[in-house]
C-alpha cells in the first residue's frame, strides 16, 4: 500500500516512519509513504500557502492554488482531515485498508479553502470530536490504523482479538510476574484448558465493553455484529445484573 501524505510539514512524520512496525513495514516492502511538501506547489515567489479568509475572521486559511496543484493526479481516495468529517471507526479502517493507495491532505490553521474540498477531496475524515493545531497528528492515527492491517505486517490473530474489531473491548492482558504486590493473574488463564480459557476471555470482553462502552453493544445488537454465543453471554450478564438489584 502506498500512502501519500500533503503537507506543510512534512519533516512532521519521519521519525514516526523509522521505528517500530512501520519501519519494518517499509523495509520489507508493504508499506510505501511519499511526503509531499505543499510549499513545493506554491506559484508565490515567497512560498506563500496560506493567506486571510474572505469575510474577515481569525486566523489563516489555505489557499485553493497550491493544494490544488498538489492534489492533481494523486490517487483516489484523497482525504481530507477535518472535525467535519465522518468519525474515523474500525469499519472505516477497514474500508480504507481495502486501497491500494491513498492521499491524504493535512490542512492547518483555520482550515482549507472550500473550493478544494469541492473539487479535488473524495472524503473528509474526523478523527473525534476535539480540535488539533493541524491535520498531521491526525494522518498519522488514520495511517497506523489502516497499515496494521495490511496482510503480512502483523500477526493476522492478534488484529482479529483486538478491540473494536469484533464491535467488542479486548479482554485484560497480564505478564509476568504472576503475583505483583499482592494482585495476582486470573487462575484460569494458567489452566493450559484453550477453550475455557477463551470463553473466560470473551465473557471478560463483553463485560468490559458493557460497563464502558455500552453504546458499542447496542450497535453490536441493531446491525446484527455478534454471534449467538456472543448474544447468550450478553444476556447472562445482563440477568446477573438484574438479579443484584
Amino acid at each position: 500500500m502506498k500512502f501519500t501524505i500533503i503537507s506543510l510539514f512534512p519533516e512532521y512524520f519521519q521519525s514516526y516512519l523509522d521505528m517500530g512496525i512501520i519501519k519494518r513495514a517499509l523495509d520489507d516492502g508493504f508499506l510505501e509513504v511519499e511526503l509531499v511538501n505543499l510549499r513545493d506547489y506554491s506559484l508565490d515567489k515567497h512560498k506563500k500557502a496560506d493567506d486571510y479568509p474572505f469575510g474577515e475572521g481569525p486566523g489563516m486559511v489555505l489557499m485553493a492554488q497550491p493544494a490544488l496543484d498538489a492534489l492533481e493526479g494523486r490517487s483516489h481516495p484523497r482525504i481530507h482531515l477535518s472535525p467535519r468529517g465522518e468519525l474515523l471507526d474500525q469499519a472505516k479502517v477497514k474500508a480504507l485498508a481495502d486501497n491500494r493507495e491513498i492521499t491524504i491532505l493535512c490542512s492547518h490553521y483555520e482550515g482549507l479553502d472550500q473550493r478544494v474540498i469541492d473539487t479535488a477531496i473524495d472524503e473528509e475524515i474526523s478523527i473525534g470530536d476535539y480540535i488539533l493545531s493541524g491535520g498531521e497528528m491526525a494522518a498519522v492515527i488514520l495511517m497506523d490504523a489502516v497499515i496494521r492491517l495490511i496482510p503480512g505486517v502483523i500477526n493476522k490473530d492478534s488484529v482479529e482479538e483486538e478491540s473494536h474489531e469484533e464491535g467488542l473491548l479486548e479482554y485484560h492482558q497480564y505478564t509476568r510476574p504472576r503475583v505483583f504486590r499482592d494482585l495476582e493473574v486470573p487462575e484460569i488463564l494458567f489452566s493450559g484448558h484453550h477453550e475455557k480459557i477463551r470463553l473466560y476471555r470473551l465473557e471478560e470482553s463483553i463485560r468490559l465493553t458493557m460497563k464502558r462502552r455500552p453504546d458499542m453493544i447496542e450497535k453490536g445488537l441493531a446491525s446484527g455484529t455478534y454471534n449467538e454465543e456472543v448474544l447468550k453471554l450478553i444476556e447472562k450478564i445482563r440477568e446477573e445484573e438484574r438479579n443484584e438489584l
